[in-house]
């Protein structure tokens, strides 16, 4: 009896991982297996919340369950904690949101070659994530990681047809095989440490300084690639880019966040951890935040700027956990306190509002036929729900009161500031303040370029120009979300009850006496001027249309100078709107430009063209795998077939290693 919480969520894991299943008996173009799938994984994540409800409730009811297996190594061992309640209520309540939202995105009487295949790898890697954050068994950990891997890159590349999809999910599928192979070395040096491969210890015995850095490098290489931390975020922006739009909302809103959670726990195991480690966090953390919302800023690719604007929030969480580990180094509660808190409530709510942001950029897609915000525009009038949804995920990403995403980052605010004045020669890291509040100014340039070449001003194609709101299974889940993300930025205390049992479980035997959050941050303050402003914003609108109601409104011309008749053609781009910003960054962005030419009486037609490529994968991976790739050919000559010369090579190598030796 005192395990029925983590017997429910097991049950619940199952069915959603079968979920796709019943679709596979239906033909190519019935719906019947897309309602079944969806279904079940409404009611199967339903389940699941409904046992972490009971986790908060009842936690002695939440016992780990331990099956012995035939498998060599470890065992099936899985457990629910609150650090694992809080990854896992967006895992559940995304994969059912998406699920809704797909039955009018991508109909199985539309997408007849591929509707199955997503939905069974949708159950899957969605039961996969969820075993990730319960599993308490490393080698029960690794097979659900790489399930999860290899789910993601089915899902990306659905439509398999596309040759920019292929790339995303094979870029995709490196990445996650080489994060895979540093786990693999992290788990066995976690293993020789501790004599099991059961997780996670919440202190490690004392081991020497260099097994420990190669425990950290191991884990954060391995984790961070997951979660996209620049530069290992290679694989993020085409990945998401290129895959449906639902499938793009749960790969951001939810797996990034398993190797945040990695992160998390890896960090969890250190009472003391060494300065060096909590640093690097930190810098890493500004660095991704600041680089990362700056390549979104050059972007014209609609979900490739959601792309990047992930790596900007996921740096802003490991900003906040480099903090926690800080303050856990130099015996600091305030900063663990602010700093995981901040963290872990970004976690949630970046699950929230980058879902509805992908899920809105579904919507445009779906009705202007194109992802070129410079085609677009004008939508606003013709889609004016998805343009509210779109409003109120821009004011939550970018980390403007009174929404959910100005709650976390205030915290991480106060704990950098805190550092200043409680640093005792750490006060250098009140610098990640700056840095943090350039993020926001820069992501409100990207977010104001996004909002008004796409949905203000005149249509710049006849798809735009036809474009209307998309069906209510895809409204839905979006309004759903904007309402957790309004709720949270108004009454943030409803989250402080498990932020706070998340730390001290975090903490675990530290003798840190901690203080709560409710203890640092005035919370009642916070939802006092969140009602405040929220009534100035509805009382405004109100009075606004009272006013335009009894006002007859004029029209007349503009002033000339040759804007008599405006165009489409005459507007600001998403691209020259930004182009200050990228021009300010050519150092770190390096665009590439294609200048007008005009010479002569009479010029001949030119044009201006820019692209903000990935400096990272665009100029440094695939440059680098091509030359391999050149040099591989160059020795080929090698390998040309006889076995007198494989056996000459063999004695070779066998003289060089006698002599070695």
């Amino acid at each position: 009896m005192n395990t029925i919480t983590t017997w429910l969520l097991l049950v619940s894991v199952a069915v959603i991982a079968v979920s796709g299943a019943p679709g596979l008996f239906f033909g190519r173009r019935s719906m019947i297996g897309q309602w079944i799938a969806a279904a079940l994984n409404i009611v199967a994540s339903a389940l699941g919340g409904a046992a972490l409800l009971i986790h908060v409730l009842r936690p002695d009811l939440s016992n780990p369950i331990a099956i012995r297996w035939s498998i060599p190594f470890g065992q099936f061992a899985i457990a629910v904690d609150d650090i694992s309640l809080i990854f896992l209520i967006p895992i559940f309540l995304i994969s059912a949101l998406g699920s809704i939202y797909g039955l009018g995105y991508w109909k199985q009487t539309d997408h007849i070659a591929n509707g199955r295949k997503l939905r069974l790898f949708w159950g899957i890697m969605t039961a996969a994530m969820a075993m990730v954050v319960m599993a308490r068994d490393g080698v029960l950990f690794l097979i659900a990681w790489e399930i999860m891997a290899l789910a993601g890159f089915f899902l990306i590349v659905t439509e398999d047809d596309n040759q920019q999809a292929r790339d995303g999910a094979w870029n995709y599928l490196v990445a996650a095989h080489l994060g895979a192979l540093c786990l693999f070395g992290f788990f066995i040096v976690l293993a020789h440490i501790t004599g099991s491969f059961a997780l996670w210890p919440t202190s490690l015995p004392l081991v020497s300084s260099r097994m420990t850095a190669g425990l950290l490098i191991a884990g954060t290489v391995g984790f961070g690639l997951k979660a996209g931390i620049m530069p290992l975020h290679v694989w993020l922006p085409g990945g998401h880019a290129n895959a449906p739009s639902h499938v793009s909302a749960i790969l951001s809103g939810v797996l990034l966040k398993t190797g945040v959670y990695g992160l998390v726990r890896l960090a969890g195991m250190m009472p003391n951890p060494p300065l060096w480690w909590g640093s690097t966090l930190l810098i890493a953390g500004a660095f991704s935040a600041m680089l990362g919302i700056a390549f979104a800023s050059g972007q014209r690719d609609l979900k490739r700027l959601l792309a990047y604007s992930s790596i900007e929030n996921i740096g802003i969480i490991v900003m906040g956990l480099g903090l926690a580990t800080l303050g856990r180094s130099l015996h600091h509660p305030a900063w663990v306190v602010l700093g995981l808190g901040g963290s872990l409530l970004h976690v949630i709510n970046h699950s929230l509002f980058k879902p509805m942001l992908f899920m809105g950029a579904g919507s445009v897609v779906h009705a202007a036929h194109t992802r070129d915000i410079d085609l677009l525009g004008g939508l606003g009038k013709s889609m004016p729900r998805t343009f509210v949804m779109f409003v109120i995920g821009a004011a939550a990403i970018c980390g403007l009161p009174p929404l959910n995403g100005f709650v976390s980052e205030l915290l991480i605010y106060l704990g950098l500031f805190r550092t200043a004045s409680d640093g005792a020669g750490w006060g250098w890291m009140a610098l990640a303040a700056p840095a943090l509040a350039l993020v926001g100014a820069m992501a409100v340039a990207s977010f104001v370029k996004l909002l008004g070449a796409v949905f203000a001003g005149l249509p710049r194609s006849d798809r735009a120009a036809a474009a209307h709101d998309p069906h209510p299974a895809m409204l839905g889940p979006m309004w759903f979300l904007a309402g957790c993300c309004v709720i949270i930025g108004v009454l943030p205390v409803m989250a402080s009850g498990v932020l706070n049992r998340a730390i001290a479980g975090w903490t675990g035997s530290d003798a840190i006496a901690n203080p709560t959050l409710g203890g640092l941050v005035n919370f009642r303050w916070l939802s006092a001027m969140a009602c405040l402003l929220l009534a100035a914003v509805a009382g405004g609108a109100v009075l606004f249309r009272r006013w335009s109601a009894g006002h007859a409104t004029g029209r007349a011309g503009t002033w000339d100078c040759g804007y008599a008749q405006p165009s489409a053609r005459m507007e600001y781009t998403g691209s020259s709107f930004t182009q200050s910003i990228v021009d300010l960054l050519t150092w770190a962005l390096w665009p590439r430009k294609k200048q007008p030419v005009l010479g002569g009486v009479f010029a001949s037609p030119s044009s201006f063209a820019s692209e903000v490529p990935d400096t990272v994968l665009d100029r440094g991976v695939i440059p680098a795998f091509s030359s391999a790739r050149w040099l591989m050919g160059w020795a080929r000559f090698m390998q040309s077939g006889p076995m007198q010369l494989y056996i000459l090579y063999v004695m070779a190598i066998l003289i060089l290693l006698l002599l070695f030796a």
